[in-house]
């Protein structure tokens, strides 16, 4: 009885905050009530087309003179809100900057003069599309395929209003997450990228309360959003681990102090509403029919009429003639030989499809005389080659595959010759044809149907194609398709036109005509309903029924290669009725278990927000990753059927055919990240999930972020193999996704940072503000989903404790430093200054500092774990090396005998750029050397207690008088200790290590000074010592002489300037001070 009224409470509650189901009577929207939901969309509607139509009106055909003219001609609209005036104005700017860039320096084709429309359109991401499209594909408030004009109303309605006064405290998420792929709703659509939906519950669940805004920028199909909606679904947040009690309150586990594990309350149930933008309109429209209420049956019902009345008019195409089927007629192979012709020139006399129709239709079912028919169930085709030695045609599945063995040989002999080839030593078979869709003749590779596999009733069969199915393809061909098609010419880009040199050119060449046929029966049937979900149902198989589908994994028919269009040797179509009728009952169980509550969905670019500052509590983002993907390009043929396309201006991606290359897409990044901070409330946190490989492009994001104002706090990667989260301790070591969170310091510091800017004050106001935001004590242990948590939910026995990276001294100096530089002010410490007062301040624990009230529920943690795990450090540079010795020395002193032969099996991966120091220099230059005289310094003095023998000899000493110990070692005579602990290099305390900094810095200096020599030459600089160039750098920023660290930068090659996140923060921000682009 009490399950089923937890469960009655739980649905209650969630319940209470989803809109009313489609067509269910009275609904309530932003306040308004109306009739039914259609009427509600009706409504909206004629407010999205008033204000498309203003737009195009005052906008459209009118050219860019100033600045000041366009300010005006943006505030004379009425209807379609386009900010406040900070925002118009700085948008009119970027007009400005655009209207002055040539179409040829752009990589554009459009006129280098646009209208204001144009230029508007171009700076904010707004899709290419008729008014008419876009407002077929809208479903405004919640979902618009253009910029949501309705999203402002959204936060007012549902949001709070930020309050300083009302206390928000967080650590970073730091617990490991493992979240597998295989849900219904993750798996209901492919896409080229997404984060399982309940990874991002998680944090979520952390960082939020019930009715709080959450947003993602770039959203993709919207997992966020499922993700904010569904943490008011009890039966969802308990499959996570966490429990929950009758008031709602979430509880997860933790050890308490004896060790056992206690549930502790740290979150509530109830959904979150999300904003979601997304620049391509493929993307927006999955994520529309993920968040928002749809009704299941009545999409059920009109998918099934659909697939059934086109399946009575094309399913003549997928019909073929039984051979050799035991218990059909079976017949000797002349006899099903004459039959197959006979069939064939029936086939070949028939005009028109209703003929053909006629002729088939009946005959498609087992009957007990005349042929067997069986239902295509997909045509494996088959690219042909032209032998070079004899010229014949050479069908690359009879030549180079092995059907038993179900592989393809590299090197195969000629079926007519014998001459050995391979596809690079041969020519391509061209076939050359008009096409009546473009009104062009096209000449396009050869590909021939090599096998068809079959169903008759649930037996499946094959067969070599015969001279009923080669006619009936033919026939096929002749006919002309009677539904719109989309014949879009494949836009300008690396992927898109990939394959232009055999022949697909155009969106309907990607598809046989039979399938393109199907395809365009099935959209006509679905745009004459007003249910958009049919669109998303249909738009989830498009990869898989075009001509991209790889044949060659026997097991799996849906094989295409994601985040490509390449279309394969060897390619399998698919029989659409068959893959529709499946795929609908998996897009009906998504839709019911994501439980759309009604959040909102945009359409345009990130850089450009137009509702108020400090309006959403939590970001979670995964943007896109420097050149992996070109989401514009394949996203294209999704998009041909919606007719709404990407506009790829403002696209954050590094693409040659765009002109974008490295510098383009990190200011992208920095302008959405700009708009990040500024929507997102002071104090509050975003997580960005980043997938690349390329330290360049991770060096990007972290610049970006910084420059935006976001302090950085904590950075993992996510190793998908183990499903667990690592920390990452150098750019070097980035080679998998990358999770970061980062904080908008809360307006208290900004404030008082304004009146302590470049004093010490100031810096030790930053660092405490920092170290409160810093995760205390990461637990981590075998088999957890959640730290300290395994598979039954209880604490495991060897957790472990892991260095929190960001509370290392040189990173939380590396910090400092960047929310100076950002905000143009002089940084007063140098590192020797700052790792001085650092250890004066605060206390610190495994080579980590704390906050004082902190550094207790450290201890208390730090007693009840097995170990602490130190960071695994990897040598590519000087900064690396020293980091890498600290860590050794810290361990234990050691000589330089000790140390030399592990540095050289370190060093394997120094990089070629910099300048290789010896490991006598590096010693010398950052640490201290122990010559026998005067006390052993109590680094050593610590290292040498842990040897039972040593440890009695120094009790001894200092029992008897002969030895005397103070803060800075023990002054012995004794010959042992003395002789142990000689020629020992050790980490020097911070107040020494001062001296040793100065003197190092002098030496990096005296060795920049010879690179600004440089700079004014004509060579550039191939092997250098990066921690020279760091050091001049900030001393140039210091003294505000941006021109030398521009002028060495140039000197510098590209990629190393661009994989140095030190080294990018300075030359951009001189760049910047400068005024240069």
């Amino acid at each position: 009885m009490r399950k089923k009224q937890q469960s009655q409470y739980q649905q209650t509650m969630f319940d209470s905050e989803r809109p009313a189901t489609r067509d269910s009577g009275p609904v309530t929207c932003l306040g308004m009530t109306f009739e039914n939901d259609e009427a509600r969309r009706e409504y909206f509607l004629g407010l999205l087309r008033e204000g498309l139509e203003e737009l195009h009106a005052k906008l459209g055909g009118v050219p860019f003179t100033t600045v000041e003219a366009a300010i005006q001609r943006l505030k004379s609209l009425q209807h379609w809100p386009v900010g406040d005036d900070d925002r118009i104005r700085e948008l009119a700017e970027k007009m400005s900057h655009a209207s002055r860039v040539s179409g040829h320096e752009s990589n554009d084709s459009r006129p280098a003069t646009r209208d204001l429309l144009t230029l508007y359109k171009d700076e904010v991401g707004f899709p290419h599309g008729e008014i008419e499209d876009i407002l077929n594909l809208s479903d405004p408030p919640y979902y618009t395929a253009c910029p949501n004009p309705f999203i402002a109303d959204f936060i007012k309605h549902y949001g709070k209003p930020y309050d300083p006064n009302v206390p928000y405290s967080k650590e970073p998420f730091a617990a490991d997450v493992s979240e597998g792929k295989n849900d219904p709703i993750y798996n209901a659509h492919s896409y080229h990228t997404k984060v399982p939906h309940k990874a991002i519950m998680r944090y979520i669940l952390h960082y939020t309360e019930p009715g709080d805004v959450v947003f993602d920028g770039f959203c993709g199909t919207g997992m966020t959003g499922v993700a904010a909606q569904l943490c008011g679904d009890r039966a969802t947040v308990e499959s996570l681990g966490y429990k929950v009690d009758d008031a709602g309150t979430i509880y997860q586990p933790e050890q308490d102090e004896n060790g056992k594990t206690v549930w502790k309350p740290f979150s509530k149930l109830g959904a979150r509403r999300a904003v979601l933008n997304d620049l391509s309109p493929a993307a927006t429209f999955i994520a529309y029919n993920y968040n928002t209420p749809v009704d299941v049956r009545a999409f059920e019902r009109e998918a099934n009429r659909i697939l059934k009345e086109v399946e009575e008019e094309c399913g003549w195409m997928y019909a073929t003639l039984a051979r050799g089927v035991a218990g059909h007629g079976s017949r000797v192979k002349s006899q099903e030989d004459e039959l197959v012709e006979e069939w064939a020139e029936k086939l070949r006399a028939c005009r028109t499809a209703e003929e053909i129709r006629a002729l088939l239709s009946p005959q498609t079912s087992v009957l007990s005389i005349g042929p067997t028919w069986g239902r295509i169930n997909y045509t494996v085709w088959s690219d042909v080659f032209v032998c070079p030695e004899c010229t014949q045609e050479v069908v690359f599945w009879e030549a180079a595959v092995d059907k038993e063995a179900g592989k393809v040989s590299d090197a195969f002999p000629c079926p007519h010759c014998g001459a050995r080839l391979t596809k690079r030593t041969m020519d391509r078979a061209w076939v050359t044809k008009y096409d009546k869709a473009i009104g062009q003749t096209v000449r396009q590779a050869k590909q021939v149907p090599v096998l068809i596999n079959y169903s008759i009733g649930s037996k499946r069969y094959e067969k070599i194609p015969d001279a009923f199915d080669l006619a009936l393809i033919e026939k096929i061909e002749a006919l002309d398709i009677p539904y719109w098609v989309p014949t879009d010419r494949m836009p300008e880009g690396e992927e898109s036109r990939r394959n232009d040199d055999i022949g697909l050119t155009h969106v309907h060449h990607f598809y046989t005509k039979r399938n393109l046929w199907l395809l365009a029966g099935l959209r006509n049937r679905a745009n004459q309903t007003k249910i958009l979900a049919l669109h998303y149902w249909l738009n989830s198989l498009e990869h898989g029924l075009g001509k991209r589908v790889k044949h060659g994994n026997w097991s799996f028919p849906m094989s295409v290669l994601s985040g490509t269009l390449y279309v394969p040797a060897l390619s399998r179509e698919n029989n659409p009725l068959y893959f529709y009728e499946t795929k609908r009952k998996k897009q009906a169980r998504a839709l019911l278990e994501a439980k759309g509550l009604g959040n909102i969905v945009a359409t345009h670019s990130t850089s450009v927000l137009i509702w108020e500052n400090h309006s959403v509590d939590y970001i979670f983002t995964d943007p896109p990753f420097g050149g992996n993907l070109m989401y514009s390009e394949l996203n294209t043929l999704w998009e041909a059927w919606i007719k709404v396309f990407t506009n790829n201006k403002p696209e954050a991606v590094t693409n040659r055919i765009q002109g974008k290359s490295l510098p383009e897409y990190q200011q992208l990044m920095t302008e959405c990240f700009k708009e990040y901070y500024r929507v997102l409330k002071p104090g509050r946190w975003m997580t960005v999930e980043f997938h690349n490989s390329k330290n360049s492009v991770w060096n990007s994001i972290q610049e970006a972020l910084q420059t935006a104002g976001f302090v950085i706090a904590d950075v993992r990667t996510l190793d998908k193999q183990l499903g667990s989260f690592k920390q990452v301790t150098s750019a070097a070591a980035v080679k998998q996704d990358l999770i970061i969170s980062a904080y908008k310091p809360n307006g208290g510091l900004e404030e008082r940072f304004k009146l302590t800017a470049g004093t010490e004050e100031g810096v030790w106001d930053f660092v405490r503000t920092h170290l409160r935001q810093l995760p205390v004590a990461v637990v981590s242990g075998r088999g957890s989903r959640v730290a300290g948590q395994d598979d039954s939910g209880l604490g495991t026995q060897d957790s472990r404790l892991e260095i929190v990276a960001e509370r290392q001294n040189y990173l939380l100096f590396d910090r400092m430093v960047a929310f100076h530089v950002q905000r143009g002010v002089t940084v007063p410490l140098s590192a020797a200054e700052f790792y001085a007062g650092l250890a004066q301040r605060f206390p610190e624990r495994d080579g980590m500092y704390f906050l004082p009230e902190q550094v207790a529920e450290y201890d208390k943690k730090r007693m009840k774990v097995k170990e602490v795990l130190q960071l695994q450090l990897f040598v590519t540079d000087e900064a690396s090396a020293i980091q890498w010795l600290k860590q050794q020395l810290t361990k234990k002193p050691q000589t330089f005998q000790e140390l030399h032969p592990q540095f050289l099996k370190e060093i394997g991966g120094w990089q070629k750029n910099e300048k290789p120091l010896e490991l006598s220099e590096l010693l010398e230059q950052n640490f201290l050397r122990y010559d026998g005289k005067g006390p052993i310094p109590k680094q050593i003095v610590s290292w040498m207690r842990q040897s039972a023998e040593l440890r009695k000899i120094i009790d001894e000493q200092l029992a008897s008088g002969q030895a005397q110990e103070d803060d800075s070692g023990v002054v012995t005579r004794d010959p042992q200790l003395i002789d142990r602990a000689k020629a020992r290099w050790y980490v020097p305390d911070p107040n020494k290590a001062g001296d040793l900094e100065k003197l190092r810095e002098r030496a990096l200096l005296r060795e920049f000074e010879e690179y600004v020599a440089l700079a004014s030459s004509q060579r550039k600089l191939k092997v250098f010592r990066l921690e020279a160039v760091r050091a001049g750098f900030k001393k140039a920023w210091q003294e505000r002489d941006y021109a030398t660290i521009i002028a060495v930068a140039r000197k510098i090659p590209e990629n190393v300037l661009q994989e140095d996140p030190k080294l990018l923060m300075w030359y951009d921000q001189a760049l910047t001070r400068s005024g240069e682009e």
